[in-house]
């Protein structure tokens, strides 16, 4: 068979749907685990969020919008602080970052991981406190770490030698001696897409384990002395739902733990298992609770810790997809309503790939609901497109919308809280949208929305 000239998205013509998907009893309900915690529908039959209406929302704020649940965010850092209270929590800040949410995570008592002198900055201007951020990046530029060690950040995961040469020459002509993380990538696919599983070899993140370049890392570090060696490093990948991965993961580089101990007389003192905990996006996901995650965690950190007769290192987890991910929804307009020869019925709203690019990039799910109202319709198989000129623009592939749904009602995607905003673009000169956070029956802009001022002012020509 022929591929679809338009991309795999576009191969699977036909009215079911994926095999998982279930024509619901109640088109108008909601699955709790899609949704932040204080969402619900009104009386009325629209959802609210943070106790206000999503209609005075659109009203006050315009379409698309990315809407933030602040109960439900806090709630989520909290979570992952009680169970993890014997380790560091870092918020991954490439899943979502403003100067309001890093004040969030500071209040919530987390650390900050940012992996661009950009992140760097916001985080900086937010106040956040230098010695609780870690600074990731496989080409981190040398004023990119020159301003890192100049702001006292806590500590470096190392990437490559051209790196520990960079920082180390950094580091002696401004008289500091940072603490530094090696990367470690351990062989380890999760079982994530290729694009985002970043442990196994042929990939452009960390130290080979198996090539040796780690241990070589690690010898080159302790024999010259300017940077302080805390530990080593690893992530397996992102969007994980089972912590075999991490077993294999945590074994591998704890066996590399002991042989830097044996070999060098040295037990370093910290471990990162990385993060990349899976949240649930459609009906068909069951991502863990913080709590299972950290006794599951701990538990496989202790028995290798025992096999290699090793301390158990203070560890660390970067958790951002799984802490901002679900805290978040894109509420659309709808714009035209299209059924193409019995095929499939395309509703487009007034966002796209421009604010959401994963379903394209990565061929991601997402799940989608009406938003201004209940209907009494039949359930409809439908398609949620975007209004770019790119037949791949597709917001939810595959999702069950009431067959009534027409042009100005609203449309709701959850578990766009993570890396819908980071990975935003200016396609066919759309602006982005902003982020709106709602809490307590009230809601302020913590991101405005971009206007054609805006993209005016950088066009110089």
């Amino acid at each position: 068979m022929r591929a679809h000239e338009a991309g795999a998205l576009h191969g699977d013509l036909g009215s079911r749907g994926p095999a998982w998907l279930r024509s619901p009893e109640d088109v108008n309900a909601l699955v709790p685990q899609l949704w932040p915690r204080t969402v619900s529908r009104t009386g009325a039959g629209s959802l609210e969020i943070g106790g206000v209406d999503v209609l005075d929302l659109a009203a006050d704020y315009g379409t698309p919008a990315y809407l933030l649940d602040e109960d439900d965010l806090r709630a989520r850092c909290r979570d992952f602080a009680a169970a993890f209270a014997e380790a560091d929590v870092y918020y991954a800040g490439k899943s979502f970052l403003c100067k309001a949410v890093v004040r969030i995570i500071d209040e919530e008592g987390l650390f900050l991981d940012v992996c661009s002198g950009g992140e760097l900055a916001v985080a900086l201007a937010a106040g956040f406190p230098a010695e609780r951020i870690g600074f990731h990046g496989n080409n981190k530029s040398e004023s990119e770490l020159r301003r890192a060690l100049e702001a006292g950040v806590g500590r470096i995961i190392v990437d490559s030698f051209h790196e520990i040469d960079r920082l180390t020459a950094l580091a002696g002509e401004l008289n500091k001696r940072p603490g530094v993380l090696i990367r470690v990538t351990v062989g380890v696919e999760a079982h994530t897409h290729e694009f985002i599983a970043t442990a196994h070899e042929d990939q452009k993140f960390g130290f080979s384990l198996a090539g040796g370049s780690a241990f070589a890392a690690a010898a080159q570090i302790l024999d010259e002395g300017a940077l302080d060696l805390r530990g080593l490093h690893s992530h397996i990948g992102s969007q994980i739902f089972d912590t075999s991965g991490f077993e294999v993961a945590a074994r591998r580089i704890l066996e590399l733990q002991a042989q830097i101990r044996d070999a060098r007389g040295v037990e370093l003192p910290e471990l990162d298992l990385g993060g990349g905990f899976g949240i649930a996006y459609t009906t068909q996901d069951d991502p863990s609770t913080p709590g299972d995650l950290a006794k599951r965690i701990n538990k496989i950190v202790e028995s290798e810790c025992e096999l290699a007769s090793l301390r158990k290192p203070h560890l660390s987890i970067e958790p951002g997809r799984a802490i901002v991910g679900p805290s978040v929804f894109t509420l659309y307009e709808v714009g035209t309503v299209k059924d193409v020869d019995g095929i499939r019925t395309y509703v487009s709203v007034d966002g796209g790939m421009s604010d959401n690019i994963r379903t394209a990039l990565y061929d991601a799910s997402y799940s989608a609901t009406l938003a201004n109202r209940s209907s009494a319709g039949t359930p409809m198989l439908a398609r949620v497109v975007g209004k770019h000129c790119e037949s791949g623009d597709i917001v939810v592939k595959d999702e069950f919308l009431p067959a009534d749904v027409q042009p100005g009602d609203l449309i709701a995607v959850p578990g766009t809280g993570a890396y819908c905003r980071s990975m935003a673009s200016n396609y066919n000169h759309v602006p982005r949208p902003p982020v709106v956070a709602v809490r307590d029956g009230a809601a302020r802009v913590i991101v405005r929305r971009e206007t054609e001022d805006d993209l005016l002012a950088l066009d110089v020509g």
